[in-house]
């Protein structure tokens, strides 16, 4: 698919969150048997609970890490919290899930208060096992920057949907 219809592009992850990358890895993530797919929506009632996210690969023996992070906190129009992260988990063996992995940031259910927000999963390979140190505070997480620090490189596979609050309705339009 060319880069332009990429929904990662049209929905601004790639840009706000990521760098251009090409996913090799799979990604499903699955909140009360409902899939997360590039630009669909959830109300905060259906991400309460942390979702289950499921990770390719042929090699138990490969490490993965897990970002989720919202770039439009508190509010769209001004995001002076971005990027706010709701979750963060190391040394996913792959072929697993998150929960086989070491949590460092517990999962934080996103509460919207003003307009259409995107919740981005970020998944790097790591080069082996690593200590992650939980940042200070979860406002103001740079997920580039985090990358850097853990030798991580680009990410090898991404996914986003968009969420308001409970009484919102209407889309984010890509």
């Amino acid at each position: 698919m060319p880069r332009s219809m990429d929904p990662l592009v049209l929905g601004r992850v790639i840009g706000d969150v990521l760098d251009p990358f090409t996913s090799s890895v799979s990604l499903r993530v699955v909140y009360n048997y409902s899939d997360v797919i590039n630009s669909c929506e959830f109300k905060p009632s259906q991400i309460v609970n942390k979702p289950r996210v499921d990770i390719g690969g042929d090699d138990l023996r490969i490490l993965y890490s897990l970002i989720v992070v919202n770039p439009d906190a508190p509010s769209p129009s001004d995001p002076y919290m971005k990027e706010y992260l709701h979750w963060l988990v190391t040394n996913i063996p792959a072929t697993t899930g998150a929960t086989f992995g070491e949590e460092i940031v517990s999962y934080e259910s996103p509460r919207p208060t003003s307009g259409i927000q995107r919740i981005v999963f970020v998944l790097y390979r790591q080069l082996g096992r690593q200590i992650v140190h939980a940042p200070r505070w979860r406002q103001n997480f740079d997920t580039r920057d985090f990358a850097e620090v853990y030798n991580l490189g680009l990410p090898v596979a991404s996914v986003y949907f968009n969420c308001q609050r409970e009484s919102g309705w209407g889309g984010r339009r890509i």
